[in-house]
């Protein structure tokens, strides 16, 4: 069982890609920026696209996660944005 090199360097390229890209993202949506967040959101199902591909065999679906994701992302910033100084989203009413 011998490591290539070359895949081994991918793989930690490729979970560094991602994880970085997931920080944004989870910064974006901290900082209730929605189209940031949607966009990041995005970039980070197309970095984890592999299993899609693997799966599906058709890379065309990758564009199709991507658009859903953001979609999913922006209506969830969508809905949790709130004006300032209201009560955060699912906090109990006094």
């Amino acid at each position: 069982m011998a490591i290539d090199p070359l895949t081994a360097a991918a793989v930690v390229l490729a979970t560094a890609a991602t994880d970085a890209v997931y920080v944004m993202f989870t910064s974006a949506v901290v900082a209730r920026k929605r189209v940031p967040a949607a966009t990041w959101s995005s970039v980070w199902y197309v970095l984890s696209s592999y299993a899609v591909i693997s799966y599906t065999e058709n890379s065309i679906y990758v564009a199709f996660a991507a658009i859903g994701s953001w979609l999913g992302a922006y209506a969830t910033m969508t809905f949790l944005h709130r004006p300032p100084g209201g009560p955060p989203v699912g906090a109990a009413v006094e």
